[in-house]
């Protein structure tokens, strides 16, 4: 189902690419980071070209639950120790920033976009020490921020850090104002870069400067980014007749819910899990019981899930994309914070080509190496790809085809073949191939959304083997109907 923010959002179709061309700067991805760094590169007077696989806002941009929020989780404690206060502030400010970036767009543009500024709240039912030490934390690097025990949620907490001055929009009504006059091509997939060459299946598109704004890079090398980043799912209810809450709400405990209201919705969310790792679904199950405990008179109105990259060290990476390839830049790894990230990206790659360097960029730097801070990450994510190659070889399918009833999908023994088939509601049988084109990986059922979801990197594909989601670039072999 889709968001609310599609379903209210008509944004105008542009023209695939027809043939080769050059521009001063072409940026990959027409998701809010991609259409913001175009949007201020042509301000600055340099030419740029937009290019997106299928049409604006498709990706993450439109899965949101769009908070424009300095808080992310408990984070500024952790960064002092460390980063120490300078790092920590650079994170910091370059956010704060952000949130004022986009007030001032707004106001100055005129746009009518649902902008309301709220307060943000963390909360906990468990203890209240982590969330003293980051209000603390945070106001020691400038930021509004306390801790309260005052919230208007219809459970009790321990506690909460209430940051003020933050924000919430509708992000598909902002990103199709500030696209109107940029230069995109539609339906046009970026396959592969060289030098200073974008390869799509339409033509080449020559540029100075290239940015990756895809969400998670597609080149594998330079920059290794698969490396550096893995990717996890999470999911929204809207509700009407629920409680309308003022300010915005992320639970920190384990199966915390994140809160907003717009308009007249409860947007709930939360389930999340890593990308690969839901063989057992009820995501969305999860979600309507707790709607059902805290808001029964409420109904359901739409439902939808996003995905989110997420860093080593909990920093997204922004800047130039290797030191071998000095004119390509990169953003990505904005966890589950894509509003103020998107920001903070633009003004960084933006002022890395216009020769107008922000010293705050230093903390986002995409080449940095935080072996204490990445280490737990870095051996998870290594564990989880050994595990998934390893099951691809060696670990035989689960059932045979007769045992899979109608709307259930698996790993099946098909023909002697290891093989991913889900059974529609009318029987029949969709087979693809559970080898993830991107590196191999063993690809996993997902009942929740009826995809075929990579536990490595996180690429997902629909029922009948169709790319959904990076970094893979093709469909799955062997796919049939």
């Amino acid at each position: 189902m889709s968001s609310i923010w599609r379903e209210t959002t008509a944004i105008a179709p542009r023209n695939a690419l027809e043939g080769d061309i050059e521009a001063e700067a072409a940026v990959i991805g027409g998701g809010l980071a991609g259409v913001l760094t175009a949007y201020f590169l042509r301000e600055r007077g340099v030419e740029t070209v937009l290019l997106e696989a299928d049409r604006l806002g498709s990706g993450q941009t439109g899965n949101t639950t769009a908070k424009v929020t300095s808080q992310h989780g408990l984070l500024y404690h952790k960064l002092i120790g460390e980063l120490g206060e300078e790092g920590a502030g650079q994170y910091a400010r370059a956010n704060q920033r952000a949130i004022t970036a986009y007030r001032d767009l707004i106001g100055e543009k005129c746009i009518d976009c649902q902008w309301e500024e709220r307060p943000a709240y963390l909360y906990t039912s468990m203890e209240q020490e982590l969330l003293q030490e980051e209000a603390h934390g945070a106001w020691r690097l400038g930021i509004d921020a306390k801790f309260t025990t005052d919230t208007e949620l219809p459970f009790p907490v321990k506690g909460a850090v209430q940051f003020e001055g933050q924000a919430q929009f509708h992000p598909l009504k902002f990103l199709e104002h500030i696209a109107r006059e940029l230069v995109v091509y539609e339906g046009t997939r970026a396959v592969k870069v060289e030098g200073d060459t974008i390869l799509t299946d339409r033509g080449r598109v020559k540029a100075r400067h290239i940015v990756f704004a895809t969400h998670f890079p597609f080149m594998n090398a330079p920059g290794y980014y698969f490396l550096r980043l893995h990717q996890e799912r999470s999911y929204v209810l809207a509700l009407e007749h629920a409680q309308p809450l003022n300010g915005m709400y992320l639970g920190v405990d384990e199966g915390g819910l994140s809160l907003r209201t717009s308009g007249a919705l409860l947007l709930l969310g939360g389930g999340g899990h890593r990308t690969g790792e839901n063989s057992a679904g009820g995501r969305y199950d999860l979600l309507r019981q707790a709607a059902q405990t805290y808001w029964p008179q409420a109904r359901e109105t739409a439902h939808w899930s996003a995905q989110d990259c997420m860093p080593l060290d909990g920093v997204p990476y922004i800047g130039r994309f290797s030191p071998s390839a000095p004119n390509w830049y990169v953003a990505t790894g904005f966890q589950k914070w894509g509003m103020t990230s998107s920001m903070v990206a633009a003004s960084i790659l933006c002022g890395l080509i216009t020769g107008r360097e922000d010293p705050d960029a230093r903390v986002f730097g995409p080449h940095r190496l935080r072996l204490a801070a990445s280490a737990k990450s870095l051996w998870t994510d290594g564990g989880k790809t050994v595990k998934s190659l390893a099951r691809s070889a060696f670990v035989p399918a689960g059932a045979a085809l007769d045992e899979l009833p109608p709307g259930h999908g698996g790993i099946v023994d098909y023909n002697g073949v290891k093989t991913g088939v889900y059974r529609d509601g009318e029987g029949q049988v969709h087979t693809v191939s559970v080898r993830c084109p991107h590196l191999g990986c063993q690809l996993e059922w997902n009942p929740d959304e009826k995809s075929w979801d990579c536990p490595c990197h996180g690429s997902r594909f629909d029922y009948t083997g169709a790319l959904l989601d990076g970094p893979a670039q093709e469909n799955l072999k062997g796919s049939s109907g």
